[in-house]
């Protein structure tokens, strides 16, 4: 069977994740200690301890959702899974790239640490916010967004499954857009807790820092076919993968094409490798015939029949 990996992202931490990899597995350890060294903090604490306030920043959430998935992937892969294809939500997809080897954990993670804080600043230079509407078709969402002609700049930035799609831009826009939605018959507008426009030219700071950053450093080809965020497709070679990345910030989330796009590529079953059931949920949604489960934790790693 054709089994896709599925690698989630900012929103699925929680407090306390991946202490069980670390206490039960040498890999597990010896890559939460090297995350330590990478960070320049004590990522494990802010990680195993919290607070959740502090693991919900930005410049935290990403890495620490990074360093539980690739584990967690390497920890499948040693086991003798292999996966026909990889995707990942957004800072997902970075955790999907390691896995593929288009780079080691360690180039990953200072990839997804530069990317974390550079977009956290972005933040601060631009207020920004984003928000989910539910219910209402991609299409009319996204001429809402492009219709919309008051102050500053709203786009649809994530389409996370028929009937949401996420929203993101200047908070004024936003919140007019939000309003709108339900006027048009959106059965929800919610505000979403983030730190800025991601996935907006907003992002276009973070965007400038992360290209210096990838284009100083060796990208391989993938062993696995990665689909892309910003186009929905599968790629392996090397040389498009930094162009897919740098386009991803300001760009939306394909989600819901993706998800399409592996299912018509041959993908008969998804696994989300990391925490959180987030892209379980959607894929319910996306696709509900073919089957999906998760791997989170040692005991679910244990139970799997190799």
């Amino acid at each position: 069977m054709n089994t896709a990996w599925l690698f989630p992202g900012q929103a699925s931490q929680k407090v306390g994740m991946g202490h069980d990899l670390y206490q039960n597995t040498e890999l597990g350890k010896s890559y939460f200690d090297l995350a330590n060294s990478i960070m320049g903090c004590d990522i494990q604490s802010i990680i195993f301890e919290g607070p959740r306030k502090t693991l919900k920043q930005t410049q935290y959430t990403q890495p620490a959702i990074y360093i539980v998935s690739v584990i967690i992937g390497k920890l499948l892969l040693k086991k003798g899974l292999r996966p026909a294809a990889l995707a990942g939500h957004s800072l997902g997809e970075y955790s999907a790239l390691a896995i593929g080897e288009a780079f080691d954990f360690a180039t990953g993670l200072n990839l997804v640490k530069l990317r974390a804080e550079n977009m956290a600043q972005a933040g601060r230079l631009q207020s920004g916010s984003m928000a989910a509407i539910i219910g209402l078709d991609e299409y009319r969402v996204s001429d809402l967004c492009q219709d919309y002609s008051g102050e500053g700049i709203v786009v649809a930035a994530n389409f996370n499954s028929p009937g949401q799609v996420v929203i993101s831009g200047t908070p004024e826009a936003v919140t007019t857009i939000m309003a709108t939605a339900k006027s048009n018959g959106a059965r929800m507008a919610t505000q979403l807790n983030v730190s800025g426009a991601f996935h907006s030219t907003l992002m276009a700071p973070a965007r400038e820092a992360l290209a210096v950053e990838l284009n100083s450093i060796q990208i391989s080809d993938s062993i696995y076919p990665i689909y892309a965020n910003v186009n929905a497709q599968p790629n392996t070679l090397g040389v498009k993968i930094k162009d897919l990345l740098i386009r991803q910030l300001e760009n939306p989330v394909l989600w819901s094409q993706t998800i399409t796009s592996m299912s018509n590529q041959g993908m008969e079953s998804f696994i989300e490798v990391g925490p959180g059931k987030v892209l379980q949920g959607l894929n319910k949604h996306i696709n509900p015939q073919i089957p999906v489960s998760g791997i989170e934790s040692i005991a679910q790693l244990e139970a799997l029949n190799v």
